[in-house]
């Protein structure tokens, strides 16, 4: 790995890590809806522009459709249940409960015939990293809290889906063109509801100062630097950081936030993991039998927080 991509792969693990901690302050001044709308409207107002001068926008119209499926399941959704479930959990227990995407992703390829079957290595991996988030719900949720987990839950079933939807139907499309237009969508949708309680509330200054950050650090700024790490290194080996952002979010968490840090978020955190790692993990395939191959850039993977 070159320097310019090891200096990547590092940010994109930080960069993905903080959102749980800007979210749990920006809640603290405004509603979910109101949080939303500035995150996506402040990332298309970096990330338009962007696509426009590099003639990006007019690929993507004619899959409007995939286009809007997307944005759902990847944004406007997933982003509205986190900001929601934050007002009531931890920024740190999210973010190690989101870690379990990629459990979530190994289900829905074998649900949906991407991989034929679930062999023991991968069926090991998910009662693992299934053990990992019933070690964490155990340890770190009480009864009361099980609508917010269950929102967490939704969001990373989200967060499953959207990649499946680049893959198999975005792939071939410019990458920032695809992101502009998911944002600019979510903007627009939220807008009605995000500024009139925007307007009907008083959001502090450090709420409005993290949603700045969300929306131009870990949303603009954040697609534009995985993309260049997707070119160092490849998707595949990009993907990686989904395993350090949770970390990162847990240790912002307990020493900014003063979260606790408990037994339980930590084994549960290894487990999951491990889990993830060997569901996930590909078999390496004999080199005679099989051709080289270029991996699909994926416009907007599954990374995003």
């Amino acid at each position: 790995m070159s320097r310019r991509a090891l200096a990547l792969f590092v940010v994109m693990c930080v960069i993905w890590g903080i959102p749980y901690l800007f979210i749990k302050v920006a809640v603290s001044g405004m509603t979910p809806a109101s949080l939303v709308f500035l995150r996506t409207g402040i990332g298309a107002v970096v990330l338009v522009p962007m696509a426009i001068a590099r003639r990006e926008v007019r690929p993507v119209l004619p899959a409007w459709r995939w286009l809007i499926a997307y944005t759902v399941a990847e944004l406007a959704i997933p982003w509205f249940l986190l900001s929601s479930a934050e007002t009531r959990l931890t920024s740190s227990l999210s973010g190690l409960l989101v870690a379990a995407v990629p459990l979530f992703g190994a289900l829905l390829a074998w649900a949906t015939r991407s991989e034929h079957q679930l062999d023991g290595r991968r069926l090991a991996g998910l009662g693992v990293g299934l053990a990992g988030v019933g070690v964490l719900l155990g340890f770190d949720v009480t009864v009361h809290d099980l609508g917010a987990v269950a929102e967490v839950g939704l969001c990373a079933v989200g967060y499953a889906v959207g990649p499946m939807i680049i893959s198999r139907k975005l792939s071939h499309l410019p990458s920032i063109g695809v992101v502009a237009a998911s944002l600019t969508l979510a903007a627009v949708v939220y807008a009605p509801l995000g500024i009139a309680q925007l307007a009907g509330g008083h959001p502090t200054a450090r709420a409005l100062a993290s949603a700045a950050t969300l929306g131009v650090v870990c949303t603009a700024v954040a697609f534009v630097l995985f993309f260049a790490l997707i070119a160092e290194i490849g998707p595949v080996r990009s993907t990686v950081i989904t395993y350090f952002n949770p970390a990162v979010a847990l240790v912002l968490g307990v020493t900014i936030l003063g979260e606790p840090l408990r037994i339980g978020a930590v084994l549960g955190f290894a487990l999951i993991l491990a889990g993830s790692v060997l569901a996930t993990r590909q078999r390496p395939a004999r080199a005679s039998a099989q051709l080289p191959a270029r991996d699909p850039e994926p416009a907007g993977s599954r990374l995003s927080t």
